[in-house]
């Protein structure tokens, strides 16, 4: 396909070379600041398009920018996506909607499941990873899981109704996880402790959870429900760390929730 990206930062960039490495071809970039619109045009043999003429023909225009800027971007290219065969935005959160104004193409959201840290690194994920696909126009909807399956990631259908729950649950699989190994990073350093020392564990965790499910692979005294140990760990992280204290007890919440253990667990944070 021809492809005109709108928003040239690491997703849209890590879309766009995933999208050249699967033999597609980036015809235009657009971009709030024209020195990146050519930066980015340079590097993917593309034009720098001004957001004032019509668009060239293209297949597809991305619109890759933050969610609050989806509806400002559809309003600038309103009435020049003529010649645009379909137009997607990458949010797992703002409706498809959001690209009313650019009226014409059929509209549709295309996200990616998976961390874009860097273009390269983010191109590189993409394969193997799943790309919620979001559209009314089923014929459209069709195209787009080629377009997932031609960058070797795995489509799936996502209700526009859905996706702020389907975004807390990924924002939960991904940042919660992140906060909860920074607060076991810091813990370990209060103890003297190097934290790669946990990395076989965290490494096994995350399999077990994979392989398991979550509820299945939980181990450890919040989820045995042993009062004394849980006791003895609060102590030690109000003395040693207590700006994490709250933040440990609420893991200890959210653990006991799931093993169902509750009732103990708020007897042993009392």
């Amino acid at each position: 396909m021809d492809l005109i990206f709108a928003g040239p930062g690491r997703a849209g960039l890590a879309l766009s070379l995933a999208s050249i490495g699967a033999g597609h071809r980036v015809v235009g970039v657009l971009a709030r600041d024209p020195e990146a619109a050519a930066a980015a045009a340079d590097r993917l043999d593309a034009l720098p398009l001004p957001w004032d003429h019509d668009l060239p023909r293209s297949d597809l225009l991305v619109v890759a920018v933050s969610d609050d800027a989806i509806d400002e971007v559809a309003a600038r290219l309103a009435g020049r996506a003529g010649s645009v065969d379909g137009a997607v935005h990458l949010s797992g959160l703002r409706p498809v909607g959001a690209l009313d104004a650019l009226g014409g193409p059929p509209i549709g959201s295309f996200h990616p499941l998976q961390t874009l840290p860097t273009p390269d690194a983010g191109a590189a994920r993409l394969s193997g990873s799943w790309i919620a696909v979001t559209s009314g126009d089923n014929a459209f909807a069709d195209r787009l899981f080629s377009y997932a399956t031609s960058l070797g990631a795995h489509p799936f259908e996502l209700e526009d109704e859905a996706k702020p729950l389907y975004h807390a649950a990924a924002a939960a699989a991904a940042n919660f996880t992140l906060a909860a190994l920074a607060t076991s990073q810091e813990l370990f350093a209060a103890a003297g402790v190097d934290f790669q020392v946990a990395e076989p564990l965290i490494r096994a965790v995350i399999e077990n959870a994979l392989d398991m499910g979550p509820a299945a692979a939980l181990t450890g005294p919040a989820a045995r429900g042993d009062v004394g140990t849980v006791r003895a760990q609060m102590r030690a992280v109000r003395a040693a760390a207590p700006h994490l204290a709250a933040d440990f007890a609420a893991m200890v919440r959210a653990t006991a929730r799931v093993a169902g253990t509750s009732a103990l667990m708020e007897e042993a944070l009392a």
